[in-house]
């Protein structure tokens, strides 16, 4: 049996003036899969995710995220998922007991169920010691992996990633991958944007998009197959250089 759509889009549209940062773009995700969104930096990424967390309205195109309309449905969309920015989310003159609560008030999680969650998510990440500390005096790879446990915290349906481990070094990067796919064995359906090439490796399936368009859709195996290449830089190297294909399932 098919697994169950979580995310679907068609022809899915940004323009700002006569610049097309989205240019109808067309994709699936299925429910509890980890799906990449890749691209260079400039390539509409993050355009695409603000649309698909209700933060943009789309120039033209459909689409639903969790079953609602991301026209008419967007306050709806914003209750069922997390969202991670590029710079983390959090606030640096807050502790991280302090984000906790302000960010589970935003939730709407219940005081009890908040507390528990809350201590359940310093004793997991060993940071009982600097619990009472501002944010600014955590390291950056700390801040990367409260950012998304914090985004994880209401328990969403779909959590959305944007460009979460740059600037970070390898052995940090892995270990925010492994909290990845901690989240989808759980059940969380992950959404990830990334320029890192060699992160494509992780994720069920993947989009590349260049120039606003999707280029390349599958897994990385159907990918490299079809350009005949080793890794998936080759790949994004052949579809920048315009070699264009777009596997449809």
């Amino acid at each position: 049996m098919e697994a169950e759509k979580i995310i679907e889009t068609k022809d899915l549209t940004k323009k700002f003036g006569d610049f097309a940062a989205v240019n109808k773009i067309s994709f699936d995700v299925k429910k509890g899969e980890i799906f990449g969104f890749l691209g260079a930096n400039g390539a509409g990424k993050s355009t695409a995710m603000k649309m698909l967390t209700g933060l943009l309205t789309p120039t033209s195109g459909d689409a639903q995220v969790a079953g609602l309309n991301l026209y008419t449905q967007q306050e709806e969309i914003k209750k069922v998922i997390g969202y991670m920015s590029q710079k983390f989310s959090l606030y640096d003159d807050l502790s991280l007991q302090e984000n906790i609560r302000f960010f589970g008030g935003i939730y709407g999680l219940p005081p009890k169920v908040l507390q528990e969650r809350g201590d359940q998510m310093i004793d997991r990440l060993k940071l009982t010691d600097v619990k009472n500390k501002l944010l600014r005096e955590v390291p950056l790879g700390w801040k990367q992996k409260i950012a998304f446990s914090v985004a994880t915290l209401h328990q969403p349906k779909i959590v959305f990633l944007d460009e979460p481990t740059g600037g970070v070094d390898p052995i940090t990067r892995r270990q925010f991958w492994e909290m990845i796919y901690e989240a989808s064995d759980n059940g969380t359906t992950v959404f990830v944007t990334t320029h890192y090439m060699d992160e494509a490796e992780y994720c069920d399936r993947i989009s590349i998009m260049v120039q606003g368009r999707i280029e390349g859709y599958g897994s990385t195996k159907e990918l490299k197959s079809e350009f005949k290449s080793q890794n998936m830089d080759e790949v994004f190297i052949k579809l920048a250089r315009g070699e264009n294909y777009k596997l449809k399932s």
